[in-house]
C-alpha cells in the first residue's frame, strides 16, 4: 500500500517545508483574489497565521484521509466515493502503512460521507456477544455521535446522518437523527476481532450488513439537486500546509463547515489575513513582508505542535465533542497529529509512551518489562490490548513471530508464580518468556495501551499503568 492516509508531523518534514517557500498563483486570478488585509502589522500576521495554523491542521490531515478514499481513484483503497463503505475484514501487519498506529483488535469499516445534497442513513445488523462501534467524526474532528455497543446496544438500528442545514423530518423506521457541524463526514467502524481461530469469517458477514443509504433512496424519492461551492475539492498538496498558502485550503474546507457562535470573535480576528469560507487565496494580494509574517507563523504553529506530540504521554483527553475540547484547538491537533480519529475516553482509552521509568526514551538496544499487579490490569469492559509503532513512521513493527500486540485475549499469556503479569518488551526473544513478549524494533518505538469500555477508576485517575522498567 502507498505510505499514505494519516502521519505525524517530523522535523524532517518541517524542514521541507521551510524549503518550499510561498506560492505564487496566475496573475489572471488577481480579481477573484481576497481583499488585502488593510492594516496589518507582520507581528499580528504571525501571530493570527499561528493560532489559525493549529486551528485548520485537524481539517487538513482529515481531509486527507477523506480525498484518498472518496476522491483519488488513482489509491489503492480508494472506497468507491462519497457514502459508500471500504471495509477492512483482516488483520494488520508491518506491511500495511496505509493507517498509522492501526490495531489488530478491532477491523474498521470506513465510510467518507458527504451530507451537502441530503442526509444518509446507517443501517446496522444485530452484533450480539461481539463490542462494535461506529464513531461520527466531523471535518474538524469532533467526536460528535457514536452507535454502537456502549451507546445503543447490540440490537439492529437505523440511524440518519444529517448536516447542518437540513430541515426535514425523521422518516419512518429510522430510530433517531444525528447531527453534524459539518457536511464532510468521517464514519469509523470497528468490530471486535476474537481471538478464536477463523473469527475474522464472523467479523465480515457483519461488515456485510453495515449499510449507508442516502435518504431519497431510503424514502423512494427523486435524487435531490446537487450543492455547487464556490470553490472545487481541493486535490492534496501538503507543501501548502507549510506556508502562506495553506490559507487558501482552510478557506476551501470551511465550505463545508458550519460557523459555531462560539468561534465568531476568532473567525472575525482570522478573517484578517484573509481567512473566510470559499474565498480564493492570492499571494499576490498582499505585501511581501506580511506574506512572510504569515508563512513564519504557519511554520510556528508547526513547530508547537511537533513539540507538543514529542512530549505527549496521555491522549485521554485530545479527543471527544466540541464541548469536551471546550476551546482547546492545540489539543485538538495534538490529537489529529498523534493519533487521528481516536476515540473519544468513554468509548475507549488510549495510554502511551515513549519513555522508560526512568524518563529515558525507549529503544529497540534496551529490554523493558511492564508488570501489572495481581489483580491490576487495566480494568474495561470489554477488552485490552497493548500494541507497539516504530518511529517515527508510527507503523507496526515486522517481528519473527508476527505478533504485533499482546492483551487479555491473547493465547498462552502467563501470569508470574505471585499473580502478576510481566509483559517483556524487547527486540529479541526472552529465555523462557516468549509467551509474554511483545518484540520491538532496533531503534527507537512508543507503545500504547488501548482498553475499551473503560472502568470508572481509569477515567478518573484511579487506576495508573505501570510505566516500563529496563531489565539485563
Amino acid at each position: 500500500m502507498k505510505k499514505l492516509l494519516l502521519f505525524l508531523l517530523s522535523a524532517l518534514l518541517l524542514t521541507a517545508w521551510a524549503q518550499k517557500g510561498t506560492s505564487n498563483n496566475n496573475i489572471a486570478n488577481r480579481r477573484l483574489a481576497l481583499t488585502p488585509p488593510v492594516s496589518i502589522s507582520p507581528d499580528s500576521a504571525k501571530a493570527i497565521a499561528r493560532d489559525a495554523w493549529i486551528y485548520a491542521f485537524p481539517l487538513f490531515n482529515n481531509y486527507r484521509s477523506m480525498y484518498l478514499y472518496a476522491l483519488d481513484k488513482k489509491y489503492p483503497d480508494y472506497a468507491g466515493g462519497f457514502n459508500k463503505f471500504k471495509h477492512y475484514a483482516k488483520s494488520f501487519t508491518a506491511a500495511d502503512t496505509a493507517v498509522i498506529t492501526p490495531n489488530n483488535d478491532t477491523p474498521y469499516s470506513w465510510g467518507i460521507l458527504n451530507l451537502s445534497d441530503e442526509p444518509v442513513i446507517l443501517e446496522v445488523p444485530d452484533v450480539p456477544n461481539r463490542y462494535y462501534s461506529f464513531q461520527f467524526i466531523d471535518l474538524y474532528t469532533f467526536n460528535f455521535a457514536y452507535v454502537g455497543s456502549r451507546t445503543t446496544g447490540s440490537k439492529a438500528g437505523k440511524y440518519l446522518i444529517a448536516g447542518p442545514n437540513w430541515a426535514g423530518t425523521k422518516p419512518a423506521g429510522v430510530n433517531s437523527v444525528i447531527r453534524s457541524e459539518t457536511n464532510l463526514v468521517t464514519l469509523l467502524g470497528r468490530t471486535e476481532l476474537k481471538m478464536a481461530k477463523g473469527d475474522i469469517e464472523n467479523v465480515k458477514k457483519l461488515q456485510d450488513g453495515y449499510k449507508l443509504v442516502p435518504l431519497h433512496v431510503y424514502t423512494h424519492q427523486p435524487a435531490p439537486s446537487h450543492k455547487v461551492y464556490a470553490l472545487p475539492f481541493p486535490g492534496i498538496n501538503q507543501a501548502a500546509w507549510g506556508n502562506a498558502s495553506f490559507i487558501g485550503q482552510l478557506n476551501n474546507l470551511l465550505q463545508y463547515a458550519s460557523r459555531n457562535p462560539t468561534e465568531k470573535s476568532m473567525m472575525a480576528r482570522f478573517g484578517e489575513i484573509g481567512i473566510a469560507p470559499g474565498k480564493k487565496f492570492d499571494s499576490n494580494a498582499y505585501k511581501p513582508e506580511v506574506l512572510a509574517a504569515i508563512t513564519a507563523g504557519a511554520r510556528a504553529g508547526a513547530k508547537e505542535l511537533k513539540d507538543g506530540t514529542d512530549k505527549l504521554t496521555n491522549a485521554t483527553d485530545l479527543f471527544g465533542t466540541r464541548q469536551m475540547l471546550n476551546g482547546n484547538y492545540l489539543k485538538r491537533a495534538l490529537g489529529a497529529a498523534a493519533g487521528l480519529f481516536g476515540n473519544t475516553k468513554d468509548e475507549a482509552i488510549y495510554i502511551g509512551t515513549r519513555t522508560d521509568k526512568s524518563g529515558a526514551f525507549l529503544t529497540g538496544k534496551t529490554n523493558y518489562v511492564i508488570r501489572f499487579p495481581k489483580g491490576q490490569t487495566p480494568p474495561d469492559k470489554y477488552f485490552w490490548s497493548i500494541t507497539l509503532y516504530e518511529l517515527p513512521s508510527r507503523f507496526l513493527v515486522n517481528n519473527p513471530i508476527n505478533r504485533y500486540s499482546i492483551g487479555d485475549r491473547t493465547t498462552g499469556l502467563k501470569t508470574d508464580a505471585n499473580g502478576d503479569l510481566s509483559i517483556y518488551i524487547q527486540h529479541d526473544p526472552p529465555n523462557g518468556k516468549t509467551s509474554n513478549w511483545l518484540p520491538s524494533p532496533k531503534g527507537a518505538f512508543y507503545y500504547l495501551i488501548r482498553i475499551y469500555g473503560p472502568d470508572k477508576s481509569i477515567l478518573d485517575g484511579t487506576w495508573k499503568a505501570p510505566q516500563p522498567e529496563t531489565v539485563q
